[in-house]
C-alpha cells in the first residue's frame, strides 16, 4: 500500500472507493484492496459497512478478508515490510537480512511496533528470484536487499518519510533479459497484430468449410475475419504457455462457440509459482503485446470486456500498465468500433489480487475476479462456457497473448517453424539460484538443460527444478532432457542447485509453501500439506526415519485421489523427487530406527519428573541400557 501523508478521513475515503466501484458485488475484491491501501487495515466496521452498501452478507466480507495475505482486519503499522522468501532467496540469505531489519527497527518479526509505525514479515515469491533477495515496502517492490540497502530504509522508516519520497534507486528493477528470440525481440507496433486480423478475410472456401461447421449448421453466414485468425492460432499450433499445454484454438473457438451473447477475455497474470518471474519482464516492457494478443483474442470468440488479473506482488506495475490502456483507447486500439470496425468493440480493466497462489488456477482466479475467496470451481463445467460470471470465458496467460498477437501478425507457418513437431515457438525460461547470468532466456522449444545451463554460466549443478515446486527435479543424467510439451513441460521456472546445496532442504522448503498457500477449502489438501511440512520439520530434527519417506508416497497417492485441485495434486511432488533422486540428503538426516513417534511423550513428562524430584529410570516410559 502506498503511505499518505496526512492519512486520509476513513468516512470520505470509503466513500469514493465504493463509488468508482460503483458498489458491485463483484468489485468487492478491489473495494477491500484499496481500503487497505488507504486506511492501513480493513476494520470490523468498515466490514459491515461494505457489506450493507453491497447488500452483501456480512460473513463473505469477512470471509474475504481472511483468506488473501495482503488484507488484514488489524493494523500492520504505517510501514508493511515483507520479504520475499523463496527457496532463491534462503539462499541468498534472507533470514538473516529480515533479523538484520528488525534489530535496527527494535521489533519482533509478524509483530507490529508498539507505537503502530511498521511490522516485519515474510511472504511467498516476489517475482525478484533473478536480483533477490527481495522484499515489498507498502506493496512496492525494492530488489537486491543487502545490510547496507537496509540500513538506509530503517533510517527513512524511523523518520517517517513516505515510501513515494524514497530515493528511486531502491525501487530500479531491471529486466535482465539474457536472451531474446520472436517474442522479446518482436518488431510490432502497437495495433500491427489487431490490423492484420481485421484484414484477414480471404480464407478459401475450402478452409471456411473446414473450420465453420457449427457456424453451417445453425444456417448463418460465418464472419470471415474473426475466423481466418483463429485458423492461423489453429495452423500455429499455439499451446498454452502455463505448463498445462491445452490447445489455444480449441479453447477460443469452444468460448465462441460457447451458448450466451457476452463473452470475456481474461489475461492471468498471477504468476506465483515460486521462481517465476517472466510475467514480471513481459508487463513491464512488452505491455502493447499483451493487450494486443488479448484484442485479437477478443476479436476471435466475440468479447467486449476483457481482465488482465495482476498478482498482488506487481501491484507496483498498476500506474504503467493504466497508462498503456489508457494510450491504445486514444488510439482507438480498445473501446467502442476499434480502429473504426463497426461493432468490434472491447476494453480491458485490471483487476489486482491480494497474495494468494492459488488463484493462478483459472477457476480460482475467476472467483477472485467476482470479488469471492480464490477456492477452485468443480470443473466442468470449464469457464470458456460458464467463466466469468457463468458466462463463455477465455482464460489465458501473458505469454500465451503474447505468442497469438504474434501469429496474428504474421501467420501460423512462421510460429510453427520455430521449435517441435509438437511444441512450436520458443519458451520464455526464468532461469535464477546457482548460476552466473540469472534471468531471463527466450529459448526454441526442444533447448535441452544441458544447453540452457551453458547459456547462464552454471557449474557443478546437481539439480534442477523445472516448473517451479509443482513441476520435476531432475539430476545430472537427465540434462540433455528438452524444455517441450513431450518432455519437459514447464510454465516457465528454472531454478539451479549446485552441489553445495542440501536437496532435502530444498524440498523442505517446497513443503511449507504448499501448507502455506493451501487455500483451506477442502480436507485432503489442508490436512495433507500440513502432515508433509511437519514430516519434513520431523526428519529435520533428526526424528526421521524410512517409515516417514514410505508414508510421503502413501500421503501423495491420498491427494492425487481426493485433493480439490492441483495445488494438493502435486504438493508432494519435490519431496517424492528428491527422495528418488538424491535419496543420500534424506538419509544424512534419518535416525537409524525403524519409527520414531512426531511427539515425544518421555520427553513432555520432563517437567513432571522436575516437579517432583525423580529422575530414576522407573520415572521414564524408556530406559537406557545399562553400558
Amino acid at each position: 500500500m502506498s503511505i499518505a501523508s496526512p492519512a486520509p478521513q476513513p468516512a470520505a475515503a470509503l466513500g469514493a472507493i465504493l463509488e468508482r466501484h460503483d458498489r458491485r458485488p463483484e468489485q468487492l475484491l478491489q473495494i477491500l484492496r484499496e481500503v487497505q491501501e488507504h486506511l492501513g487495515h480493513v476494520s470490523d466496521d468498515i466490514q459491515a459497512h461494505i457489506a450493507r452498501e453491497l447488500h452483501l452478507p456480512l460473513t463473505r466480507v469477512r470471509g474475504v478478508v481472511g483468506f488473501y495475505a495482503f488484507l488484514s482486519a488489524t493494523p500492520w503499522g504505517r510501514y508493511r515490510v515483507l520479504f520475499s522468501d523463496n527457496i532463491t532467496d534462503r539462499m541468498q540469505g534472507n533470514m538473516d537480512l529480515l533479523d538484520h531489519l528488525c534489530r535496527r527497527l527494535l521489533l519482533e518479526p509478524g509483530h507490529p511496533s508498539e507505537d503502530g509505525l511498521v511490522s516485519v514479515d515474510t511472504t511467498s515469491c516476489t517475482g525478484l528470484c533473478d536480483q533477490g533477495p527481495g522484499l515489498l515496502v507498502n506493496g512496492r517492490a525494492i530488489p537486491a536487499i543487502s545490510r547496507e540497502r537496509l540500513d538506509l530504509i530503517a533510517e527513512l522508516i524511523l523518520e517517517g518519510r513516505p515510501v513515494t519520497a524514497w530515493p528511486a534507486e531502491l525501487f530500479a528493477i531491471v529486466d535482465n533479459v539474457c536472451r531474446a528470440d520472436m517474442v522479446l525481440d518482436n518488431d510490432l507496433d502497437p495495433g500491427d497484430a489487431v490490423r492484420a486480423a481485421l484484414a484477414r478475410g480471404d480464407m478459401s472456401q475450402v478452409e471456411q468449410a473446414a473450420n465453420t461447421r457449427s457456424w453451417r449448421e445453425a444456417n448463418v453466414a460465418p464472419p470471415q475475419g474473426p475466423l481466418a485468425t483463429l485458423n492461423e492460432i489453429r495452423s500455429a499450433n499455439l499451446r498454452g504457455r502455463g505448463g498445462a499445454g491445452f490447445t489455444t484454438a480449441y479453447k477460443w473457438e469452444s468460448c465462441r462457440n460457447a451458448q450466451g451473447e457476452q463473452r470475456y477475455v481474461v489475461c492471468n497474470a498471477d504468476e506465483g509459482e515460486p521462481g517465476t518471474f517472466k510475467d514480471r519482464v513481459l508487463l513491464a516492457s512488452h505491455a502493447d503485446l499483451v493487450f494486443e494478443g488479448m484484442t485479437v483474442c477478443a476479436y476471435v470468440v466475440g468479447a467486449g470486456r476483457g481482465f488482465l488479473y495482476l498478482r498482488g506482488e506487481y501491484r507496483y506495475l498498476l500506474g504503467a500498465l493504466e497508462e498503456t490502456l489508457a494510450r491504445r483507447r486514444r488510439d482507438h486500439l480498445l473501446g467502442r468500433d476499434i480502429l473504426g470496425t463497426p461493432g468490434f468493440s472491447f476494453d480491458i480493466e485490471i483487476h489486482v489480487g491480494a497474495g494468494a497462489y492459488v488463484c493462478g488456477e483459472e477457476s480460482a482466479l475467476i472467483e477472485s475476479l467476482e470479488g469471492k475467496r480464490g477456492i477452485p470451481r468443480n470443473r466442468p463445467p470449464y469457464p470458456v462456457t460458464h467463466g466469468y460470471l457463468q458466462r463463455p470465458t477465455t482464460v489465458n496467460n501473458v505469454e500465451t497473448f503474447c505468442a497469438a498477437a504474434l501469429i496474428a501478425a504474421h501467420g501460423g507457418d512462421w510460429y510453427r517453424a520455430t521449435g517441435t513437431p509438437k511444441s512450436a515457438g520458443t519458451k520464455l525460461m526464468s532461469v535464477a539460484g546457482d548460476c552466473a547470468r540469472p534471468g531471463i532466456y527466450e529459448v526454441p522449444f526442444g533447448t535441452t538443460v544441458a544447453e540452457l545451463l551453458a547459456m547462464s554460466g552454471a557449474e557443478h549443478t546437481q539439480a534442477v527444478q523445472i516448473s517451479g515446486p509443482s513441476g520435476t527435479c531432475i539430476g545430472p543424467d537427465e540434462f540433455e532432457r528438452r524444455i517441450a510439451f513431450e518432455d519437459l513441460a514447464t510454465a516457465g521456472a528454472f531454478t539451479v542447485f549446485d552441489e553445495s546445496r542440501d536437496m532435502f532442504e530444498v524440498a523442505r522448503n517446497y513443503a511449507h509453501f504448499f501448507a502455506h498457500e493451501s487455500c483451506g477449502f477442502c480436507t485432503p489438501c489442508r490436512v495433507g500439506t500440513t502432515i508433509l511440512a511437519a514430516t519434513m520439520d520431523k526428519i529435520h530434527d533428526g526424528h526421521g526415519t524410512p517409515y516417514d519417506l514410505e508414508e510421503i508416497a502413501t500421503l501423495d497417492r491420498v491427494l492425487n485421489q481426493s485433493a480439490h485441485c492441483g495445488l494438493g495434486h502435486t504438493s508432494c511432488n519435490p519431496t517424492l523427487d528428491t527422495i528418488k533422486r538424491f535419496r543420500p540428503a534424506y538419509e544424512l538426516h534419518l535416525k537409524d530406527l525403524d519409527f520414531e513417534p512426531a511427539f515425544d511423550l518421555d520427553g513432555a513428562l520432563r517437567r513432571a519428573r522436575q516437579m517432583t524430584g525423580r529422575d530414576d529410570p522407573g520415572a521414564h516410559l524408556t530406559t537406557e541400557p545399562e553400558s
